[in-house]
């Protein structure tokens, strides 16, 4: 195996406390985590285990109570909102369990509204071709199934050139061949483009799809493992 690559991210020491009134939710304790260039990162834990937590902290989507966390050499703790969302826009691709995409809108539109602010962006046809719904560009969501919803909303979020993809239970809403079919997009995008990504998911069997795995557990990391080769994705059943 060669040299590890270079570091996208590192957390150092991240703890995050909802005060909820009386009541402290300790999401996550002392985290210490590196997702490294071109890598597929499998977030395993249950519900509530911190790992969205930790996702969102790693976009820019929310801030850690205490600790650092750093993307390549910029300190994202202390950074205001206008740097994170900056960072956001330039940096980061969200694909989330519900596709949040706009009703009114075609897929090429809904594509179109992150290509339209980024600052590099491939075509919305193009991202769109790359997931394989070039004959759905002027679809609305309404005519589509669950899993084109979301290769749309991968579409949307790879169109604009992320350095990184954070997917947070990409597949919670799908059956298993769709599913199936979203996690070869996303490992598509990771091994053609070298996206880097992290797929949270409750669901063990994935874990085989990722060179790492790293399992949470009460807002804490309770295990970490490489996988000696990535399965095929017709391996994978659940």
């Amino acid at each position: 195996m060669g040299e590890p690559s270079e570091a996208v991210f590192r957390a150092r020491d991240v703890s995050k406390v909802y005060v909820m009134g009386e009541v402290e939710v300790h999401a996550l304790r002392s985290v210490d985590i590196e997702l490294r260039a071109g890598e597929l990162l499998v977030l395993l834990g249950a519900s509530g285990s911190g790992k969205s937590t930790l996702l969102n902290i790693l976009g820019g989507l929310d801030v850690p109570t205490s600790g650092q966390v750093f993307y390549r050499d910029q300190e994202l703790t202390g950074a205001g909102q206008r740097a994170l969302t900056m960072y956001r826009r330039e940096h980061v691709g969200f694909v989330f369990q519900f596709y949040n995409l706009i009703p009114s809108l075609t897929a090429r539109e809904n594509v179109a509204l992150v290509t339209d602010i980024a600052t590099n962006p491939m075509p919305p046809e193009e991202a769109l071709e790359m997931v394989g719904l070039e004959g759905r560009l002027d679809h609305f969501p309404a005519q589509m199934s669950g899993g084109e919803q979301q290769r749309v909303a991968i579409a949307r979020a790879v169109a604009k050139r992320p350095d990184v993809l954070l997917c947070d239970e990409p597949t919670g809403a799908l059956d298993l061949e769709t599913g199936k079919l979203v996690l070869g997009v996303l490992e598509q995008v990771n091994r053609e483009v070298g996206t880097t990504t992290a797929i949270i998911t409750h669901n063990v069997a994935i874990a085989a799809l990722g060179d790492r795995v790293v399992r949470m557990s009460s807002g804490e990391i309770v295990e970490r493992r490489r996988n000696t080769a990535r399965a095929a994705l017709g391996d994978i059943r659940w």
